[in-house]
């Protein structure tokens, strides 16, 4: 139970913070899709993933673990289907400028928006749950 809790709440985070950053998700009900989403994305990370995970074996023994974000994509994807008002849509960053270095800005639509979507959203729940730890 502490394990369901504690992935909820880091997806409910990380969901948030991911729609403030960049755009393309869209919760048409606000907090309610949000938390929607993030429950049934936490079902799909704790039931989905690991299965899809053992059907890409193979795929991830031969590129050295490298397709394993395709995981996250389909899992994202189906909670698209599932839960209604939530939507990925094209993602765009604007970019970032410091006088250290510069982030362009990343326009992608399609399969590959949903990819940088997992990515993204894997990153910051992973950078969450190291400071609950």
């Amino acid at each position: 139970m502490k394990t369901v809790l504690r992935t909820f709440s880091t997806l409910v985070f990380s969901l948030y913070i991911v729609s403030q950053i960049v755009t393309g998700l869209t919760f048409e009900k606000g907090i309610i899709t949000l938390l929607m989403a993030a429950g049934g994305l936490s079902v799909a990370s704790l039931l989905v993933k690991p299965i899809v995970n053992v059907l890409l074996l193979p795929l991830n023994l031969v590129t050295f673990g490298l397709f394993r974000w395709l995981s996250s994509a389909i899992a994202l994807y189906l909670v698209t289907l599932v839960v209604e008002g939530f939507k990925v849509e094209n993602f765009f960053f604007q970019g970032f400028s410091t006088t250290w270095f510069d982030i362009p800005t990343i326009s992608l639509s399609g399969i590959l928006s949903l990819i940088a979507f997992s990515l993204l959203i894997s990153v910051i729940s992973s950078v969450i749950h190291k400071i609950y730890k």
